[in-house]
């Protein structure tokens, strides 16, 4: 079976299972919802609608951070999705009757990458829809600039998607590495959810560990992004000034797709399925 059938069956299996969109659906209500909340929080912190004497927030770079929120709270999705693509062969035992088909195994997971890429632009446009859709009318009700009009926050919009597309490839190669679906999917969130949270805290500090922390996973993402909610808390290398460059972060982010997967096929995929 050549790369473009192995992809086209990829494809046909990602779509025809219930998983892409119930986590699209999920993904849309979870940042959708929280960018609502923010969007309306701040727009009025920034305005001084609030009441009591609660502090003044900029009003510059508002636009931004609110709509970083697909890629600083829902890149998880992404990177469930890449997992998923995997594990769900090995727990289904349907990698057997695939790679009877295409005994090459390079070449379907070669298909499986080329099906993340899209997985990744689709649900990147389903994140930024959620976060914009959601925060912008609250900054046009507040009279807070959207910067919709801007060419700098459409660039933002579309490394924002590039972050999705190489989240999933970082799913992909935890799932290859990672034969075992609910071992995956658990490191997957303890990892992104808490391990990583904690020492990019930790960061505000312990000197120099920022140093370290930007190379982290989700640090390179927002990174790429130049935008995310974690800075607002003052504990990490994004407001520190030791950020990545938005394509430094890329890369870093890209490193981690490429050595996951390549130790993935080395060390697990040529294995044989039972």
């Amino acid at each position: 079976m050549s790369l473009t059938a192995a992809t086209r069956a990829e494809t046909t299996k990602q779509f025809t299972t219930n998983m892409w969109w119930i986590l699209a659906i999920v993904l849309f209500v979870y940042v959708g919802s929280t960018a609502a909340a923010l969007g309306f929080v701040f727009s009025a912190a920034a305005t001084g609608s609030l009441p009591g004497d609660a502090p003044l927030i900029p009003q510059d770079g508002l636009a931004a951070l609110l709509y970083s929120s697909a890629t600083s709270i829902g890149y998880v999705f992404p990177l469930l999705i890449g997992t998923l693509m995997v594990t769900t062969e090995f727990r289904h035992k349907t990698l057997t009757p695939t790679f009877l088909a295409t005994p090459r195994r390079g070449r379907v997971l070669g298909a499986k990458i080329a099906v993340g890429v899209l997985m990744g632009v689709l649900f990147g446009v389903i994140g930024v829809l959620a976060s914009v859709a959601t925060s912008a009318p609250f900054l046009l009700a507040f009279d807070v600039e959207t910067g919709l009009a801007d060419p700098g926050i459409w660039a933002q919009l579309g490394r924002m998607l590039l972050a999705y597309v190489l989240w999933v490839l970082v799913g992909v190669g935890v799932g290859v590495l990672v034969r075992n679906q609910v071992g995956a999917i658990v490191g997957v969130l303890v990892f992104t959810q808490f391990l990583e949270p904690i020492v990019r805290t930790a960061a505000a500090f312990v000197e120099g560990l920022a140093d370290v922390t930007r190379y982290l996973p989700g640090a390179a993402g927002d990174a790429l992004v130049g935008a995310s909610l974690f800075a607002m808390t003052g504990a990490d290398a994004q407001t520190a000034g030791d950020a990545l460059e938005w394509w430094a972060g890329g890369l870093v982010l890209l490193g981690y797709a490429v050595v996951l997967i390549v130790i993935g096929h080395v060390v697990s995929w040529r294995r044989d399925v039972s």
